[in-house]
């Protein structure tokens, strides 16, 4: 029988201390050179001591032009590894894995934030992206690598690959974005190209029990579910990533497609051969019965978004109490700066519908 307070291993790196993990959430607390702030900090290590058993940074950047938002978390450049190396040592300590999320806007990167036009797999006339040369696109594959190294030598347990919600690495495994005739396009073996070039990099380039992840969408941005089928298949076949993270949206919900219908979205990855691979989804896991339910559908880790954001210990009281539930919404302003939320933060929270009260 599984239990929420379970422990998870991993092939590459040490076991979590229970099915908990801290999504990758947005806030925009950092400095606008990307270095860590105090908020940033004390938003995170409030999850850290608040019993999950793994605890991800927001998406951080990997090239200044791939920047996504203002105050996002940096990994592009040495400046940043003395606060990631304080972040790393300090979450560490508070017994949570650490890891960070990787990440490039792509076309969603504003071009007030960049100072120049947005670059894409090709040329995307929607957003006034450009295509990235042959040469550039090594170069984000190296950027990626050397942001994950960057990590390592600051202590992180781990990085995960931010492959989903049409940026980046998801533009280029979308066949309606991604027109690409070179190596990097056509065949969704060519589309993947990239995605599997930086985690044959971070695995040669980091230590040997670096925690690998990679983040998937299977819907919309693009995504077909079978095609992220095989995209799953073969990073379990390569046997260099601990986890994949799927982004549900609703992990119990039917999906679009038509010929999925009648199955969850979480029976048909979860149904998936993985090996040594861990299984997460994200998706309206919002008490300790929601995320029972998901890892008794086959997941082996819960990720929690709002239900960390409503409570910092939303892992910890879970584990002690079957009938817990997030606050309920709206949240007063004043307890989300209680629960670490800096007022950017807070702000940030207004634009989700009836999160936020007064």
């Amino acid at each position: 029988m599984t239990n929420l307070n379970d422990a998870v291993s991993f092939a590459h790196c040490p076991a979590m201390k229970n099915r908990f993990m801290l999504a990758p959430l947005t806030n925009q607390q950092s400095h606008d050179d990307g270095t860590l702030s105090e908020d940033e900090y004390h938003w995170l290590m409030m999850r850290a001591r608040g019993g999950f058993g793994l605890t991800m940074t927001c998406a951080a950047s990997v090239q200044k032009i791939g920047r996504g938002f203002t105050g996002q978390l940096g990994c592009d450049d040495d400046s940043h590894i003395e606060g990631l190396t304080r972040l790393a040592r300090d979450m560490k300590d508070a017994g949570t894995l650490a890891i960070v999320q990787l990440h490039h806007a792509g076309n969603r990167s504003p071009r007030e934030l960049i100072g120049t036009d947005p670059v894409c797999p090709s040329d995307d006339p929607e957003t006034g992206a450009r295509a990235l040369s042959g040469d550039e696109v090594e170069q984000l594959i190296v950027d990626f690598v050397a942001a994950a190294t960057r990590c390592d030598k600051a202590g992180f347990d781990g990085v995960e690959l931010h492959g989903a919600h049409g940026y980046m690495i998801c533009q280029f495994l979308s066949s309606e974005l991604n027109k690409r005739t070179d190596q990097y396009g056509g065949s969704l073996e060519n589309r993947a190209r990239v995605l599997m070039s930086i985690v044959d990099g971070v695995r040669s380039s980091c230590r040997d029990d670096f925690n690998l992840s990679v983040r998937l969408s299977p819907e919309r941005f693009g995504m077909k579910i079978d095609e992220i089928a095989d995209v799953y298949g073969w990073l379990v076949e390569s046997k260099k990533i601990d986890f994949i993270d799927m982004s549900l949206w609703d992990v119990f919900k039917e999906p679009i497609e038509e010929q999925h219908k009648g199955k969850r979205l979480v029976d048909i990855f979860a149904a998936l051969p993985r090996g040594d691979v861990r299984l997460g989804a994200a998706g309206k896991l919002y008490s300790a019965t929601d995320a029972k339910r998901g890892i008794d559908a086959g997941l082996d880790i819960a990720v929690i978004g709002r239900g960390a954001i409503a409570n910092h210990d939303f892992a910890a009281q879970s584990i002690a109490n079957p009938e817990f539930k997030m606050r309920d919404l709206p949240i007063p302003r004043q307890v989300l700066r209680e629960e670490g939320l800096s007022e950017l933060f807070v702000g940030y929270m207004g634009n989700w519908p009836g999160f936020v009260g007064e």
